[in-house]
């Protein structure tokens, strides 16, 4: 017991801390910048113009392209790790505002919080440190490596399950404002709390509805044994483009990235941290 107490005043010490705060919200902005460049990587597919992956990985690339390119990779990096070690403190001893079972809910959400900005943070010095690493690729190597061990069909095919019910809940999640309870909303004007929420809702829903297409595709390669289907975000915007009236859905999915991007920004000055 005293070892845990001690952990726990270590952990809530650190979530204390300015440094960690001030590079938590810096992370916003990186995270923000992701997101356009996803977006404008989107509408290149959508026009059928040649752009580089329309995942996480693409937008890196082509952020390392530009003018200190290497610099900025560094400061995203450093700010989405910021993000994993605070949400990482979330999980583990934070949201003390909630009660029982929605404690737990928001605890293990932070845990799949801090997953996804380290995947970031680690895909950025990926790219640092080559320019050609490719997060579609890789996870279609993964994917094949699995699929081809006993029972590693099963295990895809769940993985993309899970997928496609987190895409779901990014929908719900806009839909119904949610994402709201994270946000000192008391400190903004009523025209900035409306335009937030709208840009909160449109990108919760641009998303869920591109990672819920890239769940279903990852079900897809665990049933026909396909691991090309299995390439994430980058394959489920060339899926969108490709169905009935592909191009203005997928423009709109571009919109909404872009509107969680701007909403990213409005986050590192009010989000709750």
């Amino acid at each position: 017991m005293p070892n845990t107490r001690v952990a726990q005043r270590t952990a809530h010490q650190v979530g204390n801390s300015r440094s960690l705060e001030l590079l938590a919200r810096a992370g916003f902005l990186g995270y923000g910048l992701v997101h356009l460049l996803v977006a404008w990587l989107a509408l290149q597919i959508a026009f059928g113009r040649p752009a580089a992956d329309g995942d996480q990985s693409g937008a890196l690339r082509t952020l390392a392209a530009q003018p200190l390119g290497g610099v900025l990779l560094i400061a995203v990096a450093v700010g989405l790790a910021a993000m994993a070690v605070w949400q990482g403190i979330e999980a583990a001893v934070g949201h003390r505002t909630e009660r029982g079972n929605k404690r737990t809910f928001e605890r293990v959400l932070s845990v799949g919080r801090t997953v996804v900005y380290l995947s970031f943070a680690w895909t950025a010095v990926q790219v640092f440190r080559d320019a050609n690493a490719d997060t579609a690729d890789q996870q279609q190597a993964l994917s094949e490596r699995v699929m081809s061990a006993p029972g590693g069909r099963w295990l895809v095919g769940f993985v993309g399950l899970v997928v496609v019910g987190i895409g779901a809940g990014m929908v719900v999640n806009g839909v119904t404002r949610r994402f709201a309870e994270q946000l000192r909303t008391g400190a903004m004007s009523a025209r900035v709390r409306t335009v937030v929420c709208r840009l909160g809702t449109a990108g919760y829903v641009a998303k869920g509805v591109a990672y819920g297409t890239a769940g279903a595709l990852v079900v897809t390669a665990a049933v026909q044994f396909d691991p090309e289907q299995a390439r994430g975000l980058d394959a489920a915007l060339h899926t969108l483009r490709e169905q009935a009236f592909g191009s203005v859905l997928l423009a709109l999915v571009a919109a909404g990235f872009a509107a969680f991007g701007v909403y990213c920004f409005a986050q590192s000055r009010y989000r709750k941290v």
